[in-house]
């Protein structure tokens, strides 16, 4: 069951979402309109899942059987987007490990592998089976588990839509899979094989995510329904910018898997609602969702009800919004500059136009400061900062998001690279191009070679970095990229320079 508070005032976009919550329910494709009816048309099972997902039950009950006979306690997933963001969820909410690999960063990478395999559980999920994240990390894995004597089947699942490419070379390998419905998309997927493997493996009973969501769902189609109150509250102007808190709550990281599912959904056509994560605890008077009952504006209901919730009012937003909820464009456009950089790689990265004894920065305009630079970043109605590091070890640099909003005076996003071009990443080239941008990049002694590919996760994490720049500045929107020369001095550095900038 979910209860909303802070919502009073009821205007016309909910006579228009009661008129579309049956058809939602009915997975009625026409509802986004007929350009996006094609892709709608095989994208709504996820409406189903609460009920759907039961036949997966004696599957992963079966799955966790053989995991505990090997003798797993080591649990790592390797996934990107909504293949991980939702399992991550769910297991910081039952307090159960699980690593989540959702990087390229060679250093994050070689923190997942430097477990003990032996007693490891390796899950890949990629719903396409083609994403370049998972497919290096799972061949990384396959080989270090042969090169430890380990038969990898005793040691991989994976979960992939039907006939994939990572379905079809799985079973070619004998690795346990676990196939998804290919008619529900990456970012709803929560309570579909992509949230429910990790989940049933780390001993989480699923079933009560299925039960608490299924009975949230019949609340939906009713009038003036949560759903209907919260995605037309989302549509207002004052939203443009949603301001999201998790800390005080008993879920920490579902704004990190709602800023996907928001962003990606709604970012294209010039239009969107752009998610903003808060790291400090908010004022009552800032307008800040919570899932915290005592907080003036919240969503409050148990977890598998918060999954089914935000899927329905995501929807039920691009309706008002007038965009496909289902289509990603602009990351298909970043994976293609990456893969363009990486078959014609160069070491000559231009000229800084700032250079420091810890860092160097490359932008088109010349200033003499690191705060010139900061504070100059401030051009746009919002900021993005994106990180590529190893979220592991450089979690100092998250302040950054704080200091520079606060002087700044503007919305301001932090994300982890390549992370967040499976999130945000489609609303900074498809939403309003309003945005400013800096990337934070940084060098790295390890070298980890992708088995087969021909080069190793350090080139592909800044060619992921590169390829994203090249996106953004073909739009003309300001961005630029701080190279870390060493982590740690470099972040404190940055850090302290935006702490002293002034609003």
């Amino acid at each position: 069951m979910i209860k909303l508070h802070g919502i009073t005032n009821r205007d016309s976009d909910w006579d228009a979402l009661n008129a579309i919550t049956s058809r939602l329910a009915n997975k009625d494709s026409s509802i986004w309109g007929p350009e996006a009816q094609a892709e709608a048309e095989i994208r709504l099972d996820w409406v189903d899942l609460p009920t759907t997902s039961r036949d997966l039950l004696p599957v992963l009950d079966a799955l966790s059987a053989w995991s505990r006979e090997i003798g797993h306690t080591n649990f790592i997933l390797c996934g990107m987007g909504g293949s991980s963001l939702a399992p991550e969820v769910i297991a910081a909410h039952y307090k159960r490990a699980l690593i989540i690999l959702d990087s390229t960063q060679p250093d994050q990478v070689n923190d997942a592998l430097k477990s003990d395999l032996s007693k490891s559980c390796i899950i890949v999920a990629s719903k396409s089976g083609s994403t370049i994240e998972t497919a290096s990390q799972k061949a990384l894995f396959q080989e270090a588990l042969v090169s430890s004597g380990l038969d990898p089947s005793n040691h991989m699942v994976i979960v992939t839509d039907p006939d994939s490419p990572l379905h079809k070379s799985a079973l070619e390998d004998g690795l346990k899979v676990v196939t998804a419905n290919p008619k529900v998309g990456g970012r709803f997927s929560a309570l579909s094989a992509f949230g429910l493997t990790p989940a049933a493996l780390i001993g989480i009973d699923v079933s009560v995510l299925l039960d608490d969501a299924y009975e949230a769902a019949q609340e939906f189609t009713k009038t003036d329904s949560p759903v209907v109150a919260f995605a037309s509250l989302l549509a207002k102007p004052e939203f443009s910018f949603a301001k999201f808190y998790d800390k005080n709550s008993d879920f920490p990281g579902l704004a990190d898997w709602i800023e996907q599912l928001v962003a990606e959904s709604t970012g294209k056509e010039g239009r969107g609602v752009l998610p903003v994560i808060l790291n400090s605890k908010p004022t009552a008077q800032s307008n800040v969702i919570t899932f915290n009952q005592n907080d003036p504006l919240a969503v409050v209901g148990n977890l598998g009800a918060q999954f089914i919730f935000w899927e329905w009012v995501t929807a039920l937003l691009c309706y008002l919004l007038r965009v496909d909820p289902f289509n990603q464009p602009n990351v298909a456009e970043s994976k293609e500059r990456t893969g363009k950089i990486l078959a014609n790689w160069s070491d000559d990265f231009g000229r800084p136009a700032l250079e420091t004894p810890n860092l160097s920065i490359y932008s088109e305009i010349e200033l003499d400061s690191l705060e010139g630079y900061l504070a100059q970043s401030g051009n746009g109605k919002y900021l993005s900062i994106m990180a590529y590091l190893n979220r592991n070890t450089a979690e100092d640099v998250i302040e950054l998001r704080d200091y520079l909003e606060r002087a700044l005076g503007i919305p301001t996003t932090f994300g982890w690279g390549p992370r967040f071009l499976h999130s945000t990443g489609q609303f900074h080239k498809g939403g309003p191009l309003v945005g400013s941008f800096i990337q934070i990049t940084r060098s790295s002694a390890l070298e980890i070679p992708i088995p087969v590919a021909g080069y190793g996760f350090e080139r592909l994490v800044l060619a992921q970095a590169l390829g994203d720049f090249e996106a953004l500045k073909m739009r003309n929107l300001p961005v630029m990229r701080i190279h870390l020369k060493d982590e740690r001095v470099g972040i404190a550095e940055l850090v302290e320079a935006a702490r002293k900038l002034k609003n």
